[in-house]
């Protein structure tokens, strides 16, 4: 999640550049997506929801002298791999393509282990790629990379439409785990989920163990990083995934304003990643389900929301291998200064996601050009009939979702 501190970078950086630098590094990463096709070249895939997940494989080099933990986002197009994270090939694949992808990265690994990441809400695709790239390089990890990436618009007062989403992508996601599960080549998968993501992370997995008795020894670790999910809600699910369960390792903080709001949201009922977990009842129910906690609360940040501390800390080094350095969010979506200042004086608007949020955000959409964009689109959608789009969908792995 972005409210802050986030510049704008050039759109279109998805399409794949013919220069190379002799050293920069490279990631290549597997990416499963329930987002429909873009029409915008460069972009590859949009905000809105295709009937049927699609896969790609994307390979981001990775410029040296960059600091780990950053993105470095070219200022201008084409990208320059000497400076910039550069898009070097970007191929959709069919699902035999997909399997076969996976299968020959999983023989590169030294363990023969796949990681898996789902960004948070506010999250454009092309964010979600070069974050991803970022942390499967500065983590040193060796496992195969895959990015599940669900249709977020990667815009503040979207927050309602991104939470349906991570519904949205729930079956899909189960299937990935049940391949992976079925797969004899894989021996480990290890999950980090960050803010809204947790929620899809922990549907996922909560299916698939009901619809296999249990979950599977080989999923061994899961990391909830600042998770936006009700404390409630995620009594049940790691309940119903029984007795044999992923290690998960929970990374909270007391003073996440994003999760504050969050919270007043959904009824002031807490969120899991802004519990005090010396507290009854978290404590004994955290050791209960054998739950590591990182408290995170005084650990400072330049993140103003305090919502992704977690990059900051060293533990996320030692679970994943992870070298995050401070300074930055998962997220890179562009927040215009009016959605600030509208989520700083009307608190709940972040998650209005609807007309009355609308007219809430006209006198701070005149502030800057980010504003009025994501303004324009939204009053948009809902001055359509019905107050949305009505999707054309093609095929399977063909699928286009326009308005």
């Amino acid at each position: 999640m972005c409210l802050s501190g986030c510049g704008g970078h050039p759109k279109g950086v998805l399409t794949p550049v013919a220069e190379t630098a002799p050293r920069a590094d490279r990631v290549d990463m597997l990416v499963a997506t329930t987002r429909s096709r873009s029409p915008v070249p460069g972009e590859m895939f949009s905000g809105e929801r295709a009937r049927e997940p699609t896969f790609a494989d994307i390979t981001v080099s990775i410029p040296l002298g960059r600091k780990a933990g950053e993105v470095a986002w070219p200022k201008k197009l084409p990208s320059n791999p000497k400076t910039d994270f550069a898009t070097l090939k970007a191929t959709e694949l069919d699902v035999d393509a997909a399997k076969a992808w996976l299968s020959a990265s999983v023989r590169k690994s030294p363990d023969k282990s796949v990681f898996v990441f789902i960004h948070g809400y506010n999250t454009r695709f092309e964010d979600s790629v070069y974050r991803f790239a970022q942390i499967v390089h500065d983590s040193g990890v060796h496992s195969a990379p895959v990015l599940v990436t669900w249709p977020s618009r990667g815009r503040l007062l979207a927050y309602g439409y991104d939470r349906e989403s991570t519904n949205y992508t729930r079956n899909a996601l189960e299937k990935l785990f049940q391949y992976l599960y079925h797969d004899p080549e894989i021996k480990e998968v290890s999950i980090l989920a960050h803010s809204m993501g947790n929620w899809l992370a922990m549907e996922g997995l909560r299916q698939m163990a009901i619809r296999n008795g249990r979950l599977p020894a080989k999923f061994k670790n899961v990391m909830l990083a600042a998770p936006d999910v009700d404390v409630d809600v995620f009594r049940q699910q790691i309940a119903d995934m029984g007795k044999q369960h992923p290690q998960f390792t929970l990374f909270v903080s007391r003073d996440d304003k994003a999760l504050a709001v969050s919270r007043r949201v959904w009824g002031d009922v807490a969120r899991l990643g802004s519990i005090d977990p010396e507290q009854a009842p978290y404590k004994q129910e955290l050791e209960e389900y054998d739950i590591n906690v990182i408290d995170l609360t005084k650990v400072k940040t330049s993140d103003r929301l305090n919502h992704a501390k977690f990059a900051a800390s060293p533990a996320i080094v030692q679970l994943i291998g992870a070298r995050i350095s401070e300074g930055q969010t998962l997220t890179d979506s562009r927040v215009g200064l009016g959605e600030r200042i509208l989520a700083a004086t009307t608190e709940t608007a972040a998650a209005a996601g609807n007309a009355a949020g609308l007219v809430l955000a006209a006198p701070a959409a005149v502030v800057d050009q980010d504003t009025r964009d994501a303004y324009a689109a939204d009053l948009s959608a809902h001055t359509r009939p019905g107050g949305r789009s009505k999707p054309t969908c093609g095929n399977a792995f063909r699928t286009e979702c326009r308005p």
